[in-house]
C-alpha cells in the first residue's frame, strides 16, 4: 500500500532495479534446540514508512530475546517494488519475510513463489476480520497474513458546515445529500469536490451494493460493468459528484483534491485521512476547521462500502528460515505489536478488537468503521492490467457522468477491459 504515513493506499509502480536480496548470513536454515535459532538472521523487506522506529526497536529486541536469532529489516521503496519482488522470489537467496501491497498479493502467490501459511492462519488468525484477510488468500491456501489497512472517509470543513446550520454529521447516505443540498442552498461554498474520475471511491461503492467489476466465464474473467448493481453504484456516484464543480473527466490528483479543499470554500470531500495533511500544507489556517466522518451507507448501521488498502505480510517459499518467519509473523501479528503498529502509525489494525489503539487519530477512528464491509479490486493476477492508463474504468466514469447510461458506457469500455483481463499476468 502506498502511503505517506498515518494512513494512505494506492498502487505501486514498476521500473526500479533489482538490488540484492535478503543478504546471506551463511545461514544454512532453521535449525532449533536448546539456543534456539542462535546464530541465524532473518531478513525482512518492509516499505518506507510502513515501520515506525518505536514499533521497530521493540519489535526487534523482542524477538531477538525471544528467538536468539538477529532481525534485519530492509526498507524498501514503492516504486518498482513489483519487479523486484517479482524477481527476488524467483532468486536463490531471496529475503525470508517480506511486506506485500494486498491486491498485489494474489499475483505473486500464482506463481508459487509464497509459502502456504495455512498453519499459522490456525494458530493466530482465527480473529483476523475477515475482509482484511480475503486478499491473503489465493486458490483457498493462505499465502500471506494481514498486516495494517485504511481506506476513504469524508473530510470535511466544519466552518462551512457551521454556516449551513449543520450541527451533526450525516449517518446514512441520504442524510449526507441533505446536508450537501443544504450547504448548496445556504453559503456559497462547493458541497463536495469530487472529479468524476475518483474511481476507488466508485469500486467501494460498487463493493456496497455486493458487485464486482469481474466475472467468470468459463476459464477465464471478463468484465463485470454491465451488471445492473455495478451500474446503481455509478447512479449513486452521479448523485455525488452533481454536489461537485470538479471536471468530469479527471481525478482526485488532477489537480490534488485536498489542495482545492484547502482553499476553504469546499464542504468536503472523499479520501484519505492523510489527505488533510496535504491540504494543512497547503492552507495551515484550514487545520482547525478539518473534521473527518465515516462515509455513510443507505441505511445507519451499515457503512457505504470502501475500498481497503493495504499490506500484508508473506514468507518468500524459497526461504530457508520458514519457521524462524513464522515465529517473526506470530510477534509481529500479536495483539501487542499490531495494536501498537495501529497507534503509532494510525493504520487500520487486522482485528476489529484492536480498533481502541487509533483512539487519538481522527481520520484513523472515522474509516475504521467501514473496514469490516470493505474490499479491494478483483483479486486475480489478471487484474492488474485493467488499471493501466488509459484505465477503462475512469472512461466508464466519465461517459455515465455526460449522459450515458450506465448499459450504454459498459458496453463502450468492456470489449477493452476484457482485451487486457486476457493478458497472460
Amino acid at each position: 500500500m502506498k502511503r505517506k504515513l498515518i494512513a494512505a493506499v494506492g498502487v505501486a509502480g514498476m521500473l526500479m532495479s533489482v538490488a540484492a536480496c535478503g543478504g546471506d548470513d551463511g545461514d544454512s536454515g532453521d535449525k532449533t534446540g536448546a539456543d534456539g535459532f542462535k546464530g541465524q538472521t532473518l531478513t525482512v523487506w518492509a516499505m518506507d514508512g510502513s515501520t515506525p522506529p518505536g514499533w521497530t526497536k521493540d519489535l526487534t529486541a523482542a524477538f531477538e530475546k525471544q528467538t536468539k536469532a538477529k532481525l534485519k529489516f530492509e526498507t524498501q521503496q514503492w516504486n518498482g517494488i513489483q519487479q523486484k519482488i517479482t524477481t527476488s522470489l524467483s532468486e536463490d537467496n531471496p529475503p525470508d519475510v517480506l511486506e506485500v501491497g494486498n491486491t498485489q498479493t494474489p499475483a505473486y502467490a500464482a506463481t508459487g513463489g509464497l509459502a502456504d501459511l495455512s498453519d499459522l492462519k490456525s494458530e493466530i488468525g482465527a480473529d483476523w476480520t475477515e475482509a482484511l484477510n480475503k486478499s491473503s488468500v489465493f486458490d483457498g491456501k493462505q499465502y500471506a497474513a494481514p498486516w495494517y489497512f485504511a481506506n476513504r472517509v469524508v473530510v470535511y470543513n466544519k466552518k462551512v458546515w457551521a454556516d449551513a446550520g449543520i450541527k451533526d454529521t450525516p449517518k446514512t447516505r441520504a442524510e449526507f445529500f441533505d446536508a450537501l443540498e443544504t450547504i448548496d442552498k445556504k453559503t456559497d461554498a462547493e458541497p463536495l469536490y469530487l472529479p468524476g474520475q475518483n474511481w476507488y471511491f466508485f469500486d467501494g461503492l460498487t463493493i456496497g451494493q455486493g458487485a464486482d467489476l469481474v466475472k467468470k466465464d468459463g476459464d477465464k474473467y471478463v468484465s463485470n460493468l454491465a451488471d445492473p448493481k455495478v451500474g446503481k453504484a455509478m447512479e449513486i456516484y452521479k448523485e455525488y459528484q452533481a454536489f461537485s464543480k470538479a471536471p468530469k473527466d479527471k481525478d482526485e490528483a488532477t489537480p490534488q483534491q485536498a489542495e482545492v479543499f484547502a482553499k476553504g470554500n469546499v464542504g468536503a470531500f472523499i479520501g484519505m485521512g492523510w489527505e488533510a495533511g496535504t491540504a494543512i500544507a497547503a492552507n495551515k489556517k484550514i487545520e482547525k476547521d478539518i473534521g473527518y466522518f465515516t462515509i455513510p451507507g443507505e441505511t445507519a448501521d451499515k457503512p457505504e462500502g470502501v475500498f481497503l488498502g493495504g499490506s500484508n505480510f508473506a514468507v518468500a517459499a524459497g526461504s530457508k528460515k520458514q519457521e524462524l518467519a513464522k515465529e517473526f509473523l506470530k510477534l509481529a501479528l500479536s495483539d501487542k505489536f499490531e495494536g501498537a503498529l495501529a497507534k503509532e502509525n494510525g493504520v487500520i489494525p487486522n482485528k476489529e478488537s484492536l480498533q481502541t489503539n487509533l483512539s487519538a487519530n481522527p481520520a484513523a477512528v472515522a474509516a475504521a468503521p467501514a473496514a469490516a464491509g470493505g474490499g479491494t479490486t478483483p483479486l486475480i493476477p489478471e487484474w492488474a492490467a485493467v488499471e493501466n492508463d488509459p484505465n477503462p474504468i475512469k472512461s466508464y466514469m466519465t461517459a455515465v457522468l455526460k449522459g450515458k447510461s450506465p448499459a450504454e458506457a459498459a458496453k463502450q469500455v468492456e470489449a477493452e477491459i476484457n482485451k487486457r483481463l486476457a493478458q497472460s499476468s
